[in-house]
Parts: C-alpha cells; sequence; structure tokens
C-alpha cells in the first residue's frame, strides 16, 4: 500500500479526524507492552526497529551490524517477522529455495549476508537461531514487539522524512508516540542529511549519524536510465541516482514491498528500450523478482557510512566484549 499523503504534511483535517482512531493504537500497543513478560534470550539481543511505517534503513543497519559483530568474533543471527511473506516459521531462509513471497524481501537481503530466521513468534525464532549456533541475536524491526528483551535497543530515523506529521497510525506514519518510545531506545541511528527531527536531542539518548553511501555507484554517472522501486519513499532512491550523475529518463514509483508482476517488467523493460536506456532499481525490489525477469536489470546496492564509528563501538562494546575506543570499523 502507498502511505497517504497527508502522512507527510503538517497536520490537517484528515489527520484530526483520524487522530481519535491513532490514540485507540496507542493505548492498545502500551497496553500490550504493560502486560506481556518478555522473553530473555541467553545471548545478547540488539534490537534495530523505527518509529513510522515504510523505509528508514533498517536493513542496512542491521547488515553493518552483521559485519562488526563478526568481526568481533561473534556469531550473529538476524531474526525478522518476514513481513509480506506467507511462512510463518521459525524456519531459517534459504535464498537458493525461499523467494519474497515466502519470507519477504528484507529476510531474503538479510540471508544473503548472515543466518536469517523467518518467525511471526519472535521468542521461538530466537530459540531456534540459539539452538543452530547464534552468539548473538540481531532483532530486525522488532522495537514494537514486547515479547523479546532487547540488551540494545536502536531506533532508525530518516532525516530527510523525519516524524512525518508526528501523528499516530491511522492519523500519521507513526507507529507510537514520539518520547515514550524514545525514552525506552538506547541510542538513536539519524541516516542521511537534513534538519534533525523534533525530540531527539531532548530525548538524551546516544546520537549516530550515518549515511547510505551507494556500493559502486560511480558507474552510474553521465548512464541514461529507467529506474523502478517499490519502497517506502522510492524518491530517496530516484534522489540517489541523480546525485550519481544519472540521466534519469523516466521514474516509476510503486507501492512498498510490491510484487511484480511478468507484464508489468516486461512493460518496464520496453520503456527503457524506447527510450534507450538501462534499467535499474534497488536490491529490495530485486530480490522480488522472479530469476528469469531479473536479467539485464542492473541494481544500486547501498551500504551504512557511520560518522563516528568509535560511538557504533562504544555502544556495542557490553555484546562484542571490544575495546570502546576500537574505531576501525
Amino acid at each position: 500500500m502507498r502511505a497517504p499523503e497527508f502522512w507527510h504534511e503538517r497536520p490537517g483535517l484528515a489527520a484530526g479526524l483520524l487522530a481519535p482512531a491513532g490514540a485507540v493504537w496507542d493505548a492498545a500497543a502500551r497496553l500490550r507492552r504493560a502486560i506481556v513478560r518478555p522473553y530473555r534470550a541467553a545471548v545478547p539481543v540488539v534490537c534495530v526497529g523505527n518509529l513510522v511505517a515504510g523505509g528508514s534503513g533498517k536493513t542496512p543497519v542491521v547488515l553493518s551490524l552483521a559485519a562488526r559483530l563478526a568481526a568481533e568474533g561473534a556469531v550473529p543471527h538476524a531474526v525478522t517477522r518476514g513481513y509480506g511473506g506467507r511462512l510463518g516459521g521459525p524456519v531459517r531462509v534459504d535464498p537458493s529455495h525461499h523467494d519474497a513471497a515466502a519470507v519477504g524481501d528484507e529476510a531474503l537481503l538479510l540471508a544473503a549476508r548472515l543466518p536469517c530466521w523467518v518467525a511471526r513468534d519472535r521468542p521461538a525464532g530466537i530459540v531456534a537461531a540459539i539452538a543452530a549456533g547464534a552468539g548473538a541475536i540481531l532483532l530486525d524491526d522488532g522495537f514494537q514487539n514486547p515479547t523479546v528483551a532487547k540488551d540494545i535497543a536502536l531506533i532508525v530515523v530518516d532525516a530527510a522524512f523525519g516524524f512525518g506529521n508526528c501523528r499516530v497510525i491511522p492519523a500519521g506514519p507513526l507507529r507510537e508516540r514520539i518520547e515514550p518510545a524514545l525514552a525506552r531506545a538506547d541510542a538513536i541511528v539519524l541516516i542521511g542529511e537534513g534538519p534533525e527531527p523534533p525530540g531527539l536531542r531532548q530525548a538524551q539518548r546516544p546520537l549516530l549519524c550515518a549515511l547510505l553511501a551507494p556500493i559502486a555507484g560511480e558507474r552510474f554517472a553521465g548512464k541514461r536510465v529507467v529506474a523502478f522501486a517499490g519502497i517506502g519513499r522510492p524518491e530517496k532512491f530516484f534522489a540517489t541516482l541523480r546525485g550519481l550523475g544519472a540521466e534519469i529518463a523516466a521514474a516509476h514509483e510503486f507501492p512498498d514491498h510490491h510484487p511484480f508482476r511478468t507484464a508489468e517488467i516486461a512493460a518496464l523493460r520496453r520503456d527503457a528500450a524506447a527510450r534507450g536506456a538501462a534499467l535499474v532499481t534497488t536490491a529490495k525490489d530485486w530480490v522480488r523478482l522472479a530469476p528469469e525477469e531479473r536479467r539485464g536489470i542492473e541494481v544500486l546496492e547501498v551500504e551504512i557510512a557511520w560518522r563516528e564509528p568509535a560511538a557504533l563501538a562504544a555502544l556495542l562494546a557490553p555484546v562484542t566484549g571490544g575495546d570502546e575506543r576500537d574505531a576501525a570499523f
């Protein structure tokens, strides 16, 4: 589904009319957190979540943390709900066997780099991961899930979008109110450029600033492309391509997690051919394509570039057992 436009704007009539429903949503979530007794895992659990519906950069953060934990000698496994997939799990994701319809696109991205488990019952997924040898758990998008105790909880914020109109679903994009959520976090990861969203400094939590850096993006400089994306905010992808010097002949937006049909990909290929352009998409969209549809479609991958690696090392030191002064990553 596409996020309503009024989620991005100052609160207006639509947000005001839906505010009571947002209050009910928030109250139900607070009640659930109050009555649920969380499972305490036998290994450290690092949770990477956000406060808004839609993309904020969680998956690249999880992948970056996985690389750091592995470099420090830990054996990280990811546990995720598998949004968009039909399997409830717990199941270990096998990219050679599972597709996005089974486990979701984010799980496939994670499983390409580290062991990943899909589990709608997060404690059961963690138990399975530990039984398979996990020495640390990266809980993807589990900040609002009270069933698991977190040793470190990170909230990822997209600096360009912030918190939208600062209203709770369905009046706005927030999964819960900003102030109490930030109070439960151990640190905030602010990704990208832009004015600092409201409430971050008042939360008095460590602020880790980072950028989404294109991988081998120089190959798009001066290249004519037809770009398509079905992510939370496709315009971010298109802006990144422009920033790399690509000439965007056409940009096609699809809803987040969109399951591409063969006819849609065929139409995109025809458009690219007619414009004399290459077809390019995101890694998250690419994994949702059937293997036979990926041929000839270029992928722009991104990774997290931390502005202050030492601050990240200090935060993870209780998990890694490493020296807080180590800033090599």
